[in-house]
């Protein structure tokens, strides 16, 4: 029903910068440096790390900085090596197999079970937008003092940045979003600086420790950061966009193509773990190391970082830290709709049109949330995308992990024992971890 009713949309040509129409863009000419072919490889790193650094990251962070200081930064670094680890899938996968994700879910299972994986993918995507919207709606609130309902009517209109970049090239839109990466990181950075951290007890919350985990809100907290590290439509979305760089079918340069790409998705992934560490760091020197211990959302973070750093302009830094934050995952959750539409459903519509589908099934709970329960709704909203986005991460490792070990998909490049083995315990500790969480959610 659902796909009869999309393709009554009208059908144009879709928008350059959507990765279907730019597979295979990067030319090695031969005997060229190596810095300068990694240099041709930076891009769809950038695009995956966003989704770790998207507002719905934030509020975990806050939360667990200003109730427990640095002692569950080893929850971020272990998000964000698991992370790694499961982005380097995604790029062997596309690379060895010339396939995305979703693409191949529709041609080894049955129709019941993807049209099930399709669903639950859409869904993490709108999980995904709807943390967007009232991060985004936040920082218009903090950054202009409009109403957190005016700035949710607002984002509707982020759809016009989806229509300026018709026309634009895959890498016009990877250095958007390095620009708004850069942004990001240079607001904490400066934010960092102001505050002073304790940067010996920061390095050793670094260090994993169950005692940090000595309770049950702390353990709460840690699996929180985990659900809202590791987003399950960059899986799909990784896949696609990695195909970006591929050159040619030869084993040796599908093989140099993996390398150059894990560099970059790691160099990448290393960016969204300074971010998240940042917020994490700044809570704890900011709040805990002065006596609150109860900043529990992004709002209350804002108010009191500039009577606490005296000075105005933390809260400013912090407001634009937001907004580019989630104007970032706005592109890539438009680009990783497109490739689960494809894949799945092998259906085509324009970007801009894709985008309105997706902003606007987020619109609904933001706007009904806000409308019903008030600018107090939006932390609560925040927390259930990520039980949202928690719950659906297993629908997408299971088959990742079964699709790259599969030798009649990956040939030569399917991955080993050892591989498998940490892929199917992160799959089991992951579900079993998120399976409490959603528990605790709704249950507890």
């Amino acid at each position: 029903m659902i796909r009869s009713l999309l393709a009554r949309l009208p059908r144009t040509a879709t928008a350059p910068f959507c990765p279907s129409e730019v597979r295979g863009t990067v030319q090695l000419a031969p005997g060229l440096p190596f810095w300068k072919k990694l240099l041709k490889f930076a891009g769809p790193g950038l695009l995956v790390a966003v989704g770790y650094m998207d507002p719905g990251n934030w509020a975990t962070d806050i939360e667990a900085g200003s109730k427990y200081g640095y002692a569950l930064l080893f929850v971020i670094l272990s998000s964000s090596l698991i992370a790694i680890f499961l982005q380097g899938l995604c790029i062997r996968l596309g690379i060895a197999s010339r396939r995305d994700l979703a693409r191949l879910c529709r041609e080894h299972y049955s129709r019941p079970v993807n049209l099930t994986l399709w669903a639950m993918a859409e869904l993490a995507i709108i999980a995904c937008d709807l943390a967007e919207v009232l991060g985004a709606a936040l920082a218009l609130h903090l950054l202009f003092g409009c109403s957190i309902l005016t700035g949710v009517v607002l984002t509707a209109f982020d759809t016009l940045i989806v229509l300026g970049l018709k026309g634009k090239g895959f890498r016009q839109v990877e250095a958007i979003v390095l620009g708004l990466i850069m942004t990001i990181s240079l607001c904490f950075v400066v934010q960092l600086w102001l505050v002073g951290p304790d940067f010996a007890a920061a390095a050793a919350g670094l260090v994993p420790s169950g005692a940090a985990l000595h309770d049950a809100e702390a353990l709460y907290l840690a699996i929180g950061i985990l659900g809202a590290t590791v987003m399950p439509h960059n899986l799909y979305l990784h896949t696609s966009i990695v195909q970006t760089r591929v050159v040619s079918d030869r084993p040796a340069d599908k093989r140099e193509a993996i390398q150059l790409s894990t560099i970059d998705t790691v160099v990448s992934l290393s960016l969204a773990f300074f971010v998240n560490a940042a917020i994490l760091v700044l809570a704890a020197a900011a709040f805990h190391a002065n006596g609150h211990s109860d900043v529990a959302d992004i709002q209350d973070a804002h108010q009191l970082l500039s009577p606490v750093l005296g000075t105005a302009a933390a809260g400013v830094l912090f407001g634009l830290a937001l907004l580019a934050a989630g104007q970032s995952s706005t592109l890539t959750g438009t680009i990783a709709g497109q490739v689960i539409m494809e894949g799945f459903l092998d259906l085509k519509i324009p970007c801009w049109q894709r985008r309105l589908i997706t902003r606007g099934l987020a619109l609904i709970p933001a706007f009904i949330g806000v409308s019903l329960w008030g600018e107090g709704a939006v932390g609560k909203l925040l927390v259930l995308s990520q039980v949202v986005l928690s719950f659906q991460l297993p629908f997408a490792i299971y088959p990742l992990m079964r699709l790259a070990s599969n030798r009649k998909v990956m040939g030569e490049f399917a991955i080993g024992w050892m591989s498998q083995a940490l892929a199917w315990f992160l799959f089991l500790m992951i579900s079993a971890l998120n399976a409490w969480l959603v528990f605790r959610f709704f249950v507890a």
